[in-house]
């Protein structure tokens, strides 16, 4: 089994640091980490060290420095403009597509989402897919932390300027003839895709997008959740541009 992941703000400088506060916590009393044992701190920005455990405290854990990388910022950048959906759909989605790679997800507060960040709610909603995005990058041994974008949430508009400046934008769409499998990708830039809330993406919200210069594909036969679409074409994405 490989080590564990721990995030910090920053990577120690010397040969040695202590792991505390919560995630010393986590280290010493959750994962209960024994002197010896190996693990990985990692900055979210893709640097990270790999150490061993010289001591063991209460909340926390000495840490010997043994191996330092640093791994270069994905090129080009996926990015999945998510249609909020109600429940807890949504942070399966940010759950699932951050275990894949994904960069950046911007909720997106589409014509048909039932669930509506207003005020204070959809902060509180947006910190929920950021602290999942973390948990999920750090249980996949991420070098890089996604971004979760939104105001708390983006508009029609917003995110149609957003697909205008991409190398690459696609919109999932269960009527589309075109298929993302052989569309064309480019060797560097962003490449966004948007995924629609539960009730799909309204024809009006697709002409918008596809004005803008995406282009409408589908997957397969098949029409998915949308707490699974976004990973359906992540894993495309992945395995066509060399990440798998």
């Amino acid at each position: 089994m490989s080590a564990p992941l721990f995030l910090v703000d920053a990577l120690p400088v010397g040969g040695t640091c202590t792991l505390d506060g919560p995630e010393g916590h986590h280290a010493a009393t959750v994962q209960r980490l024994r002197v010896g044992e190996s693990l990985i701190l990692a900055d979210g920005r893709g640097g990270s060290v790999t150490g061993r455990v010289t001591a063991v405290g209460k909340g926390s854990v000495d840490v010997e420095v043994v191996e330092r990388e640093l791994v270069a910022a994905p090129d080009p950048r996926l990015v999945v403009v998510q249609g909020i959906a109600k429940g807890d759909r949504g942070e399966l989605a940010v759950q699932a597509m951050t275990e894949i790679g994904v960069d950046e997800i911007v909720p997106w507060a589409a014509s048909r989402s039932v669930a509506q960040w207003r005020g204070d709610r959809g902060f509180k909603s947006r910190e929920r897919w950021a602290s999942t995005a973390r948990e999920a990058a750090k249980q996949a041994r991420r070098a890089w932390l996604p971004e979760v974008g939104g105001d708390p949430d983006c508009s029609t508009k917003q995110v149609a300027a957003r697909l205008s400046e991409a190398a690459a934008a696609f919109v999932l769409h269960e009527e589309a003839t075109e298929r993302l499998t052989t569309a064309d990708l480019p060797s560097e830039g962003e490449i966004v895709l948007v995924v629609g809330p539960e009730g799909g993406i309204s024809d009006a919200e697709r002409d918008t997008f596809v004005q803008a210069n995406a282009i409408a594909v589908r997957l397969g036969r098949e029409v998915l959740r949308t707490s699974t679409a976004g990973v359906a074409a992540l894993s495309v994405l992945s395995a066509r541009l060399g990440r798998w």
